[in-house]
């Protein structure tokens, strides 16, 4: 699979280091239980069709990735710096 980097261009996948899906978390409160605090560290969707994943070009630039793809035939349809999508919806 190749990656495209904003910055660098088209590169090799494992110059980058996938971190997860792109979205935020809701963070339960501190005293929410133990059950909330297990979903929110262990429990994740595993979508079949497109997502948005966090990806780090540990190998080039530095920058943090946003990666559109679809999980089914791992097309790559944009990426995009993090810092460019930050607080923008999916």
């Amino acid at each position: 699979m190749r990656i495209t980097c904003p910055i660098c261009g088209d590169r090799e996948r494992r110059e980058f280091y996938y971190q997860g899906a792109a979205v935020m978390l809701d963070r339960p409160a501190p005293d929410a239980g133990d059950d909330a605090w297990e979903d929110y560290v262990h429990l994740r969707d595993n979508p079949a069709g497109e997502t948005r994943d966090l990806w780090y070009h540990e190998g080039g630039c530095g920058a943090w990735i946003v990666v559109t793809r679809n999980t089914v035939t791992h097309e790559i349809s944009a990426t995009a710096l993090a810092a460019d999508v930050k607080g923008r919806a999916p």
